[in-house]
Parts: structure tokens; C-alpha cells; sequence
């Protein structure tokens, strides 16, 4: 396949799912999409990111299928760790937002969100979280932490902690739409690195050239095989009745 067939996916503001790329390109099966696209995931992070700074918000929601009645967590959703920057007063209404990142925590609450702080902010900038008390370790390990406790504002979440529940809404919309909620655990983190990459870069004016940066970070990658890849296919791939045939599992949707 030649190089520049995965352009669409990193130049297009909305990219391009397993599906529509398999469909664009026609390719033989949907696994060598589905393959392919999971291979650039892996991409996407670079080692050597800097960490976010000034004021970052930090918090966790939930991501997964559709739970009739239920809000929140259940054990139908996975726990994500959200921190991003603020870059100050509201302009025309319009939450002003910077950088992002991402993480799947083992459980929901748990300090595992202190520790993801800690590795993705830069010490000495300002973070913002819950009322928390396992927090209130982050003011003396060189950060100034700002703490909105629920129990005394009355404002809502999406108002004390604006960032991450706007990250959040944006996150799920795009599982939604584009995946159809069949994004399974095991491969989250990875689909969280390309939500990442592209909210990162949703300012870009040279959209053309964050394929080019893509293929930087592709030299610098381990190969990861098919066989690594899907580790559980049952699960993964839905087989037809005829088992002959992967039946897709995200779908052409809006970024």
C-alpha cells in the first residue's frame, strides 16, 4: 500500500474510519483497514511530548455503550482521565482551550488520576480538580493546585471544570458517530491517542503536512504485526453467519 493512501485519515479535519478507508482505497478486506489505521494509532504519541502548562484542568468521565438508565459509571463504561489546558476568559462566549491528554484508569476514582497529574502537567503550573482530598498531595510537589469541592459551589460541573467535560463531549460524540460505541477496551488508549492528535492540531493551517509529521513518528515506532494487534478476534471482529467476512465496527462518522 503506497504511503501517501493514509493521508486523508491525518489531513481531513474528520479523518477517515476502518470503514470509509477500506471503501476509499478498495481494499481487499476490512481488516487490513481496520490493521492499518491501528498501526498509525500507535504513531500518533510521541515519547518526548512536552507537558502541559500554565492552568490544566483535570478530571475523569466515562466512555463506552449505550447503558439504558444508567449515568455515570457502570460496568459497561470505561474511566478516562482527562486533563487539558485553559487558556483563560471565555472570548465571545467561546471556551478558549489548549492542549489535551488522555488516559483509560484501571478504576474509576481511584489515585491512579493524581499520578496521571503528575506525568502530564509541568511543575509549577496551576491544576484545577474536583474537592478531591487525594489531591491535595499536588500542592506539595511543586504545583499550585486549585480545588472546587461540590459540596460548597453550587455551580455545576461543565461550569467549575470546564475543559475536561467540553474534552468529554467531544470525545464521546466521536464514539458515537464515527465508532458507534464498538471501541473495545482493550484498544481504548490507542483511540484516545488519535482523539488527542487531532484536537491537538485542530488549529493547524497546514492540515496537508500532520501526515508528513505522522510519518516522522512512524520511524521512530516498534512494528506491531497483525497477530499483535488482534489479540482477541472473537471480540473484535464480529464473525457473519457464513464466518467468512469481518463485519466492520466503526462506521464513516464526523470527527
Amino acid at each position: 500500500m503506497s504511503t501517501f493512501s493514509g493521508e486523508p485519515h491525518t489531513s481531513q479535519k474528520n479523518g477517515a474510519s476502518a470503514k470509509n478507508l477500506h471503501d476509499m482505497l478498495g481494499l481487499g478486506s476490512y481488516e487490513t483497514a481496520w490493521a492499518w489505521l491501528h498501526k498509525l494509532r500507535r504513531a500518533m504519541v510521541r515519547p518526548d511530548r512536552e507537558l502541559l502548562s500554565d492552568v490544566v484542568e483535570v478530571d475523569e468521565s466515562f466512555v463506552g455503550g449505550r447503558a439504558t438508565g444508567k449515568l455515570g459509571a457502570s460496568t459497561s463504561k470505561a474511566p478516562v482521565m482527562i486533563a487539558v489546558e485553559n487558556l483563560g476568559p471565555q472570548v465571545n462566549r467561546k471556551l478558549r482551550l489548549g492542549r489535551v491528554r488522555l488516559g483509560v484508569a484501571d478504576s474509576p476514582g481511584s489515585k491512579q488520576l493524581v499520578d496521571f497529574a503528575r506525568t502530564t502537567v509541568e511543575p509549577g503550573s496551576v491544576i484545577r480538580t474536583d474537592g478531591a482530598r487525594m489531591f491535595r498531595t499536588l500542592a506539595s510537589e511543586g504545583f499550585k493546585h486549585e480545588y472546587i469541592s461540590g459540596y460548597s459551589s453550587p455551580e455545576p460541573g461543565h461550569v467549575t471544570l470546564p475543559g475536561p467535560h467540553r474534552v468529554a463531549s467531544l470525545l464521546k460524540r466521536w464514539n458515537a458517530g464515527t465508532h458507534h460505541y464498538r471501541v473495545e477496551r482493550e484498544h481504548l488508549q490507542y483511540y484516545l491517542d488519535e482523539f488527542t492528535f487531532r484536537f491537538n492540531r485542530r488549529r493547524s493551517s497546514a492540515r496537508g503536512m500532520l501526515f508528513y509529521r505522522l510519518l516522522q513518528q512512524s520511524v521512530n515506532t516498534d512494528p506491531h504485526p497483525l497477530a499483535e494487534l488482534v489479540s482477541r478476534t472473537s471480540e473484535l471482529f464480529p464473525l457473519n453467519d457464513n464466518a467468512a467476512e469481518f463485519v466492520p465496527s466503526d462506521t464513516h462518522g464526523e470527527f
